[in-house]
């Protein structure tokens, strides 16, 4: 069975042709369970994000901040497992038809098996992963893989990478680029900055595929300014950090979908 990454482009060049960013979510498989999880993935989407990266939940996450840090805690000692992010992805598709990737550092799915771990996501309709650690120069066994089962290789780019290692990096990766707003950890953070717009212009200078900036952004307001020179958005920490502070499950949803709505009039500019 091929995977969506024919969806997850479509749905990119769609938002272009509206004249608008789009809007992608970051939520980890298993928090605050396995099926809450999944409710709040549905609420992003049903909210107004075009795209969710479903967050496989790793014990030494060296990109992400404190928040995701505490979320991923708290999906581990569950006993979150592979096959429950596989019914995360499966189910959050099938509900809303949208694109789903898998966000994850590479050991999993090593340990996993990079054949069944494509074969797998492929068959429960994701449209591919986003590997932050994975090293280009070290990536041709995932890419002959992920391309034989339809899937993108979304690699990440950071405001140190040189102009050659972009175009390295963008060679290699398919459906997006996804552009590190800032050195660092994911997070909220008051002001984007100027390092993001920088990074997407010397990206764009190297690839063809669309650019979507990540890390920090967590209200309309920063939405709006980051869609005016990027082509997708990506919120994570603010996502989790509505589930955390909420005082149950239920409302820790609605925060979700709500946040959402609000951010998906910041791409648009209606903020």
């Amino acid at each position: 069975m091929s995977g969506n990454v024919r969806l997850l482009n479509d749905t990119l060049a769609a938002a272009k042709s509206e004249g608008r960013a789009a809007l992608i979510a970051y939520l980890p498989a298993g928090f605050p369970t396995v099926d809450g999880g999944i409710a709040a993935i549905r609420a992003a989407l049903d909210g107004g994000a075009d795209v969710v990266e479903v967050g496989l939940p790793h014990s030494d996450p060296v990109l992400d901040g404190p928040v995701i840090q505490t979320a991923d805690d708290i999906a581990l000692r569950g006993g979150l497992k592979i096959v429950d992010v596989m019914r995360t992805v499966r189910e959050a598709h099938e509900a809303t038809g949208k694109p789903i990737l898998v966000m994850t550092y590479w050991n999993p799915i090593d340990r996993y098996g990079v054949e069944r771990f494509t074969a797998e996501l492929a068959e429960a309709g994701g449209a591919g992963c986003i590997l932050p650690d994975l090293p280009v120069q070290e990536s041709a066994l995932w890419r002959e893989h992920a391309d034989k089962h339809g899937l993108a290789t979304v690699f990440v780019v950071a405001p140190s990478s040189k102009d050659a290692r972009l175009a390295e990096i963008t060679a290699a990766g398919s459906g997006f680029v996804y552009a590190a707003s800032l050195m660092g950890v994911t997070g909220t953070r008051e002001s984007v900055g100027a390092q993001a717009e920088d990074l997407v212009r010397r990206t764009r200078a190297t690839t063809g595929t669309p650019v979507c900036v990540g890390l920090g952004v967590s209200n309309a307001a920063q939405a709006a300014e980051v869609a005016r020179f990027a082509d997708g958005v990506i919120v994570g920490s603010a996502f989790v950090k509505r589930m955390l502070d909420a005082p149950d499950d239920a409302a820790g949803v609605e925060g979700v979908r709500t946040l959402a709505a609000d951010l998906a009039k910041g791409v648009r500019g209606q903020a």
